[in-house]
């Protein structure tokens, strides 16, 4: 039977039995994402096409995508313990940047195996850290030094959110806040939600420094936070900030009400597979 009369027979046009196609060569944008994802090894997809949108790259959604799952490019989910839900209320969001701060701690180890503590701190609005200090005992003392640093280079909130550590409730820090007009806003105790931009910005440093560095000494780790803490201002993309960095909103004469979040994986129905 010819190919004529075989595709009369299944009404398939001939042009379409003679197609061969053509398949773009992805060469390069599979190279850039397994570079990408070799040094942000906590970025999935979505953060990734953000990167390479901003080094021009505008390759769709769906190619990334493909590419990310045919690199087997995934990021790895830790599991965790399940917690009872509790209802709460809601806080009122910052209206403004440097409205108010929030402050923690978070705990890792050095090679030594030595406990060290990191003191964070992040503007609520504009999502900002503007101090990361690390150290083997970090008292209330401590605290207001770190603080003293960040107010040479930037204006005081109004509160700073904390918990009922000893380090916060202590003499130094409320004598600190009293001096410099500054309220502290202490979470009920065992209720860390209250505190969740803090707990939110600890688990994102938990998850793309503290579990993916080796820290030697206090110093080697001062060195890699600062370095981190630079990258996630000014480099990493933020979700609630339509995907711009911490310090770009900041500079942005945003008003009062935050930026709606534009999603850059929503695929261009336009765009071919």
């Amino acid at each position: 039977m010819t190919i004529l009369r075989s595709c009369r027979l299944i009404l398939l046009r001939r042009s379409v039995f003679y197609y061969k196609g053509r398949p773009r060569d992805y060469t390069l944008l599979r190279k850039r994402l397994r570079e990408l994802a070799g040094t942000r090894v906590r970025y999935g997809y979505r953060r990734l096409m953000v990167l390479l949108r901003r080094e021009g790259i505008n390759n769709c959604h769906n190619a990334v995508y493909r590419i990310y799952r045919e690199e087997n490019l995934g990021v790895k989910r830790r599991k965790r313990r399940k917690r009872a839900a509790t209802l709460r209320a809601t806080p009122v969001p910052a209206q403004r940047a440097n409205e108010r701060w929030s402050m923690d701690f978070v705990t890792d180890r050095l090679e030594t195996g030595r406990v060290f503590r990191v003191l964070t701190l992040i503007d609520q609005y504009t999502r900002e850290c503007p101090l990361l200090e690390p150290g083997v005992s970090l008292t209330g003392r401590h605290v207001v030094e770190g603080l003293e640093r960040v107010r040479a280079v930037r204006a005081l909130p109004q509160s700073i959110t904390v918990d009922n550590g000893g380090e916060f409730a202590g003499r130094a820090l409320d004598a600190w806040a009293y001096l410099h007009n500054v309220k502290l806003d202490f979470i009920r105790p065992g209720k860390p939600v209250e505190n969740g931009f803090i707990e939110s910005f600890n688990g994102k440093l938990r998850d793309e420094c503290l579990n993916s560095e080796v820290f030697l000494s206090i110093a080697d780790a001062r060195e890699k936070l600062e370095r981190w803490r630079h990258d996630y201002n000014h480099l990493r993309p933020h979700s609630s900030l339509a995907n711009r960095p911490p310090a770009e909103f900041a500079r942005e004469p945003c008003g009062n009400q935050k930026p709606t979040v534009t999603s850059p994986e929503i695929p261009d129905s336009r765009c071919p597979v």
